[in-house]
């Protein structure tokens, strides 16, 4: 999980190959499996997805390996991921004033050759704890910029009737490369501690060449943009935010849900990589859950197109906080892998649900920024959950990581429940009644 207002038509005719919500037409998109630049997109990304999830599996691993420490391991992902924390709202700036096809191109080709030294050091006998911070540290901002780019780009290539399935296949695709990259991480962990590095590598350059391969224009006319001083640019996706209630509670209740599940995850992680548990078989409940993931996101559609945002995030964290409590009264490996199937079930359709309907209602040119903002749910969290796991797991193990995170993900579910703003978004069918304008500078 990562992330209203009066109705207006979005001026977004300039961002987008599609008309707006708005505007009359009888005219029904190509499917999306004709849609070239989402399939070259798509494709690039799906590669990025798997060879992350390889590397994202090793790098707590590796990190404890060179610390001997769980929360050295945790300072050290902490310090890598602070990049995207400190680059995130600039980066949106930028994807709302440059073309997005060469930003998407750079920002992949930087990551991939900073992996890259992560190989070359690790195949030499040099690599470093602060090494791979300052690698994670430097692919996280070239992720940051990377990530506002592509979710614009989705909006200029994707009808907006489109966006539901076009974001829960994303999901889709996410769950398929985590079911895969964890037991491929651990195999190639096996074979050598840097080898699942070479995933980001091959990832982050496929992103690169099939973004490159793009004809169509992934943003409009950006001179306006370009006219803005940048901190006229930030100030204006600011306050767009600010100004609209469901934007304004979600921004963190979900920095609140990223970190509880995500330290919950790494301290098990941790927990059963430091008990001597077999590196393939700490993927396999990555595998679990990422099947479970590929599940929620084929339901995805036909939950988005029947429930309202408030009654699917509620119910999709309420059964987060049952599994885990589950795992914190058995704490047995089994019960890890049965019981983390369960609790992420739904977690796709609330991501495809937000994500569609905040890209249904943005302006084309606040796309970028928009997407930095609220993508500060989980870029906080990125720095956070290894911390908040390796402390609570010195402090007294993973039965304290469990309990600790499940009573804070519960409060946090209880308060997005009385978010009423949250409760006021509807189905797909309504999101164009809630388009809204570019905001006055």
């Amino acid at each position: 999980m990562s992330q209203p207002a009066a109705a207006a038509t979005p001026s977004s005719t300039s961002q987008s190959a599609f008309p707006d919500p708005g505007s009359v037409t009888t005219e029904m998109p190509a499917p999306l499996r004709r849609n070239r630049p989402y399939l070259l997109l798509m494709s690039g990304l799906t590669t990025q997805s798997l060879g992350g999830s390889i590397t994202k599996f090793a790098v707590p691993l590796l990190a404890l390996e060179l610390t001997g420490s769980a929360i050295a391991a945790g300072v050290v992902a902490a310090v890598g991921q602070t990049g995207a924390l400190l680059a995130a709202l600039p980066a949106g700036v930028v994807a709302d004033r440059v073309d997005r096809r060469r930003l998407v191109v750079g920002s992949a080709a930087v990551a991939a050759a900073l992996w890259g030294t992560v190989v070359l050091a690790g195949a030499l006998g040099g690599l470093s704890a602060w090494h791979l911070a300052l690698v994670l540290f430097g692919a996280s901002v070239a992720t940051a910029f990377l990530d506002p780019a592509i979710s614009g780009a989705f909006r200029a290539v994707v009808p907006p009737s489109q966006l539901p399935t076009a974001y829960a296949t994303a999901q889709g695709r996410d769950a398929v490369a985590g079911m895969l990259g964890g037991p491929l991480g651990g195999v190639l962990y096996g074979v050598a501690h840097v080898v699942p590095m070479i995933g980001a590598v091959v990832g982050e350059a496929v992103t690169a060449l099939c973004a490159a391969l793009v004809k169509e224009p992934l943003n409009g006319d950006v001179a306006d943009q370009r006219a803005l001083r940048p901190v006229v640019a930030l100030r204006q996706g600011l306050r767009f935010v600010w100004l609209l209630p469901l934007f304004r509670a979600c921004l963190g209740m979900f920095v609140v849900v990223n970190v509880a599940l995500g330290g919950m995850l790494i301290g098990i992680h941790l927990e059963l990589a430091g008990t001597g548990t077999p590196p393939v078989l700490i993927g396999v409940l990555d595998m679990v859950a990422a099947g479970s993931m590929l599940l929620g996101a084929v339901i995805a559609p036909p939950l988005v197109a029947r429930l309202r945002l408030g009654a699917l995030t509620v119910l999709a964290l309420g059964l987060l906080v049952v599994a885990f409590t589950a795992m914190a009264v058995v704490q047995e490996y089994l019960a890890y892998v049965v019981l983390v199937g369960v609790g992420v079930l739904l977690v796709p359709a609330v991501n495809a649900a937000m994500a569609g309907y905040i890209a249904a209602i943005t302006p084309g040119e606040m796309q970028g920024r928009l997407a930095s903002v609220l993508g500060l749910s989980g870029v906080a969290a990125m720095p956070l959950a290894p911390l908040v796991a390796g402390v609570l797991l010195d402090a007294g193990g993973i039965g304290v990581v469990l309990w600790v995170l499940v009573a804070l993900l519960a409060v946090t579910t209880v308060a997005l429940g009385l978010v009423r703003s949250l409760w006021r978004v509807g189905t797909p069918d309504a999101w164009a009644d809630d388009a809204l304008p570019m905001p006055a500078e």
